[in-house]
């Protein structure tokens, strides 16, 4: 037997143990600290929305009435716009990520499968919360192409867009490994997941612009959060 082997020894210097594919040690790749300060814009964004500041005001509405003009005459613009916007929907994802968090507790990942479903119940009731909390109206537009029940601000959509694609690298990224290929169809796909449902909701006019970039930088803080959380649990509760 190697002398660190015996019981008491101490491994040699630049010993690791190895860690299985799924080892559920929760996110480990997710920014924290940068994501975390993601929650000054947005506070500052709220604030402009609440107190209804006037140059803010005018840039969403300017926005919406140019998109707006350019969906009027272009229907497969609104078709595809449309798809998008449904087929990635809060519920759409959410279902994703339950089908997820199964397949992580399969594969013994269950530190990560909480860390999943966690982020995506608290991105799920901060943005009702919130939207209440704020009380902005959606865009009021003449011949409308698209309709949604609800208030504004944030945009559940961006939010959970946002939510879905840290999930996506979180849990992804790590296990392409040294893959440049997959690394990139991950990252590319969390962007487009992300950017492209937020617009998806101007250009439908459905939401204003400040409402979209609200979504994306609280899902961004949400998942910076949970991360961060996940990180601490181990040292604070030891197994």
């Amino acid at each position: 037997m190697n002398s660190y082997g015996r019981r008491g020894a101490a491994p040699p210097t630049g010993w690791r143990p190895r860690r299985r594919p799924d080892d559920p040690s929760g996110p480990r790749s997710a920014p924290t600290t940068s994501g975390l300060l993601t929650l000054v814009p947005f506070t500052l964004l709220a604030t402009l929305v609440v107190g209804d500041w006037p140059p803010l005001l005018r840039l969403d509405a300017a926005i919406a009435a140019h998109l707006h003009r350019y969906a009027l005459d272009h229907p497969a613009w609104v078709w595809v716009m449309s798809v998008w916007t449904d087929t990635l929907a809060p519920m759409p994802l959410r279902a994703a990520a339950l089908v997820l968090v199964i397949w992580l507790i399969r594969r013994g990942a269950r530190r990560l499968a909480v860390w999943v479903a966690t982020t995506v119940l608290l991105g799920g009731l901060l943005g009702p919360l919130l939207k209440l909390l704020v009380g902005r109206h959606r865009p009021d537009l003449a011949d409308p192409v698209a309709e949604a029940p609800g208030l504004a601000f944030p945009s559940g959509h961006a939010l959970n867009a946002v939510l879905a694609a840290g999930v996506l690298v979180v849990v992804f990224l790590p296990r392409a490994g040294d893959r440049s290929t997959a690394r990139l169809a991950v990252r590319l796909g969390a962007l487009l997941i992300a950017l492209v449902t937020g617009l998806s909701r101007i250009a439908l006019g459905v939401h204003w612009t400040s409402d979209v970039l609200a979504g994306w930088l609280l899902g961004v803080a949400v998942v910076a959060a949970t991360s961060t959380a996940f990180a601490v649990w181990p040292r604070a509760w030891p197994g």
